[in-house]
């Protein structure tokens, strides 16, 4: 949003739409109110994608229910030469920190549990305050869309360990660690979870603001 500058005084902040203009979802070139096409990336031009909600609630319903067994089967499965033992992501962690290295259960616990769990709340409570309303102004919710965003691209630090954990432990008779079913369940949530962000359309956050509130152009 842009505000206009009249006699030294700043009134209510205009919006790209208001100046008839739509942005580029892809690329975020601006292009005049009405062009169907994006003449830089060629993707479809519309000013709010209303349909959005409806695949993000999709995709979000999709990840919880694969974040469920994701934490309760085990994630890892090791076997050595006398004993075998799963683990699921909790237990991995108490595992670790009981052993010395509470310093690594704790990243695991942030990017396994306090992480995801956040990234559902923030999906709903964005996608809530859309449909019904919120009390939080838009450019705090403007920054917590960015935020997850942003944090979705480290979200697969268990399975990469897992990976490379199950790559370079295969000793035979000896030991083996190997993937549990979590893993797979674990990485579907992941992914669905960054689908139901990037399905949002973030400059729904700017409609209906209060004039004194500012943003970026929608």
């Amino acid at each position: 949003m842009v505000g206009m500058e009249v006699a030294g005084r700043t009134s209510a902040p205009l919006t790209a739409r208001q100046a008839g203009l739509v942005g580029c979802q892809r690329c975020a070139r601006v292009w005049p109110m009405g062009t169907v096409r994006c003449g830089r990336c060629g993707s479809r031009l519309v000013s709010r994608d209303r349909n959005s909600l409806q695949r993000v609630w999709a995709w979000w319903i999709a990840g919880v229910i694969c974040y469920i067994p994701a934490n309760l089967y085990p994630m890892l499965r090791t076997r050595t030469l006398f004993q075998s033992q799963e683990d699921t992501i909790i237990a991995g962690a108490i595992e670790l920190f009981t052993h010395g290295a509470p310093f690594v259960a704790i990243i695991v616990l942030i990017a396994s549990v306090a992480i995801p769990l956040a990234k559902f709340a923030a999906i709903a409570v964005l996608a809530l305050g859309v449909r019904q309303g919120s009390r939080i102004p838009a450019g705090r919710r403007h920054i917590v869309y960015e935020i997850v965003e942003y944090i979705g691209r480290w979200s697969m630090i268990d399975v990469f360990v897992v990976a490379i954990l199950s790559s370079l432990v295969q000793l035979n008779v000896v030991a083996s660690i190997n993937p549990g079913p979590a893993s797979l369940a674990f990485a579907l949530s992941v992914i669905f979870t960054m689908l139901s962000a990037q399905s949002f359309d973030s400059r729904m956050i700017w409609d209906h603001i209060e004039p004194d509130q500012k943003g970026p152009a929608a």
